[in-house]
């Protein structure tokens, strides 16, 4: 090649080379926004699940608290509150936890 065709080609592969810089610097500051996009919507997401779970825990709390099992069980099963004269038959076999031993 002459020194004159190399002179000649010298802009054009600057401005190729400024051309392909700015591209670059576009589709990086598009990739962060998109990838800040993307963390927003993870982070609403993480958000609303651990409201979900919260919500979730104050319901389980007030499906098994004590009243609210005693009410089911009476209007539902239609079980009655044991009285204290009332003798609760148990399973036969129990383990003797004093010496391990079985008794009935």
């Amino acid at each position: 090649m002459s020194s004159e065709h190399v002179n000649q080609v010298k802009p054009v592969i600057s401005v190729g080379i400024m051309i392909l810089t700015l591209f670059t610097v576009v589709f990086f500051q598009m990739e962060e926004r998109r990838l800040g996009y993307s963390l927003l919507k993870v982070s609403k997401n993480s958000r609303k699940s651990a409201e979900d779970k919260k919500n979730l825990e104050v319901q389980l709390a007030k499906l098994t608290r004590p009243q609210f099992v005693e009410q089911m069980a009476a209007s539902r099963l239609t079980l009655k509150k044991a009285q204290s004269h009332q003798i609760i038959i148990l399973p036969s076999l129990f383990l003797n936890a004093d010496n391990g031993g079985l008794f009935e």
